[in-house]
């Protein structure tokens, strides 16, 4: 079957289940819309029909996280070029199209329609080195499990309030520990009342509580200031009892799975750069490694730092000019990578703590002068990754050619 067309442009709207792609030619009218099951030889069907109506198809999907890993593999596999087209693009241009439905053919038309209009404007996709995307997934399920670790304090607060206010305004359960440790046995006034100070302390540092001493004599004394048992307190106590167990259980899943990122981590070759540049730990590292990849899709390091939003953007109208803002559409991620980085080294003697109270000086606010060290740390690490040098106190002698 010969081409009918000489370019088209094939607009995916991806989804877990299934997506849905609608081609359209140079003139903006469709080719084909057809829904493809998220599978091999849906998706390898879906290209061949494109390749024979086209001599050049170019590809756009408005996900690039896991729900199109095999998509976009596929598609590179096969020599296809693909880029993307974000959701906020496609859902601020529907409403320049006639009617107001909101379908999958509806809005894989739009994705489509934009990557034909605007050929230079999106980001081309590429699939990342298995290292890469070994770390999105780690750091990914990091994210997960520290929301479930947050959402299990508060549950585990919320029943100790019930049982004895006294005992949970003692500890921060998040930070410590040994507070935990005691709950899985004794979450109650009366029971800590009964094994006393000396017992609670022996069984606490047989199971290498640190601090048992400490531990015991605050649990006891918020005990012995409630002598009232509340109501619910039999069925609270157990409850509190098993959060107890399932969140030790979820501080080793944490633990195990932070061993497992800084071992990746430190198989890439830029890791030791990266871990020499203050604040800048494995974590942080592993995170920053698994947005940016290899860094080729920024040509400088102006681009990163407004994907960061560390770059203001100017909001000029009429005699209004000077005008910055804070970007909308930047990576919250990316962000915090950096403004955790530049506190954790503003606290510690050296050039970002100097620049740090240079800008406090100036009249910044905290967080202001933390984004412009932020700011300014991005054009330091672009500049250590760049030319593979390890982070020094001194900047570099500049030598003359």
């Amino acid at each position: 079957m010969s081409a009918s067309h000489a370019r088209i442009w094939v607009g995916i709207d991806a989804g877990k289940g299934h997506h849905w792609a609608v081609a359209v030619d140079t003139e903006g009218e469709t080719v084909f819309s057809t829904k493809v099951t998220n599978d091999e030889a849906p998706i390898l069907a879906l290209i061949d029909t494109a390749c024979e109506r086209a001599d050049e198809v170019r590809w756009a999907v408005d996900i690039s996280g896991r729900a199109s890993t095999l998509l976009l593999a596929l598609l590179v596999a096969r020599g296809q070029q693909v880029v993307y087209v974000p959701g906020r693009t496609v859902n601020l241009m529907s409403g320049a199209y006639r009617g107001e439905s909101k379908t999958d053919a509806r809005d894989a038309r739009v994705i489509a329609d934009q990557a034909r209009m605007r050929p230079k404007d999106f980001a081309l996709l590429d699939t990342p080195p298995e290292l890469v995307t070994t770390l999105r997934v780690l750091t990914n399920y990091r994210a997960d499990l520290i929301a479930d670790r947050v959402r299990m304090i508060n549950r585990l607060r919320d029943l100790l309030v019930g049982i004895c206010p006294a005992l949970e305004r003692a500890f921060d359960f998040s930070a410590a520990k040994g507070p935990v440790v005691m709950l899985t046995e004794y979450p109650t006034p009366a029971a800590l009342r009964r094994i006393g100070v000396k017992r609670l302390t022996t069984w606490l540092e047989r199971r290498k509580v640190h601090g048992a001493a400490t531990v015991a004599v605050k649990a006891v004394e918020a005990a012995q200031s409630q002598q009232t048992a509340l109501p619910g307190e039999k069925r609270a106590a157990k409850l509190v009892c098993d959060l107890a167990h399932q969140f030790l259980a979820l501080d080793e899943r944490i633990k195990d799975n932070d061993r497992e990122i800084r071992e990746t981590f430190r198989a890439d070759d830029r890791a030791e750069i990266i871990e020499s540049m203050p604040g800048m730990g494995p974590i942080l590292g592993a995170e920053f490694v698994a947005i940016v990849g290899d860094l080729s899709g920024y040509r400088d390091a102006g681009r990163l730092a407004s994907h960061a939003g560390l770059a203001p953007v100017a909001r000029d109208s009429g005699r209004r000019t000077g005008n910055y803002h804070r970007p909308k559409r930047y990576n919250r991620r990316l962000r915090h990578i950096f403004y955790m980085a530049a506190q954790t080294a503003m606290m510690r003697p050296g050039p970002s703590r100097d620049y740090y109270l240079k800008k406090r000086a100036e009249g910044l606010l905290h967080t202001q002068a933390l984004l412009s060290l932020a700011r300014r740390r991005v054009d330091v690490l672009w500049a250590m990754l760049r030319d593979k040098r390890l982070f020094t106190s001194a900047p570099p002698v500049t030598q003359t050619a």
